[in-house]
């Protein structure tokens, strides 16, 4: 069970990371990389947008991956399954009404246009 909570908060804290880094884009080319216009700045604004780029899809991969991981440590016990069965013999059990025989459809509208 800790390996599952710990897959968890991982899988939170990238999907917080990726939409911060998303909402810091900006799809005119603008965002965090406008912010850096000066000339005495250590990255160039395209260097700020590739960064920016390549973190989006990192974390994105992180996450996929993460996400699939985590199939093979959600927990499982045998009360899921005496649950899964004890609900099959319920419905097995119970009884399905007969169709009414005295059913009768609506009349149709006549339409004197």
């Amino acid at each position: 069970m800790g390996a599952y909570i710990l897959v968890s908060v991982l899988i939170l804290i990238t999907c917080i990371l990726l939409v911060l880094v998303v909402l810091v884009q900006n799809s005119k080319g603008g965002g965090l990389a406008s912010n850096f216009s000066s000339s005495n700045q250590y990255m160039g604004v395209r260097k700020t947008a590739d960064f920016l780029e390549k973190s989006t899809w990192t974390l994105a991969i992180v996450l996929l991956v993460l996400s699939l991981f985590s199939i093979f440590v959600i927990p499982r016990s045998e009360s899921g399954q005496q649950f899964d069965t004890e609900l099959r013999q319920n419905l097995n059990q119970t009884e399905i009404p007969e169709a009414a025989t005295d059913f009768q459809a609506p009349p149709k509208k006549e339409d004197n246009n």
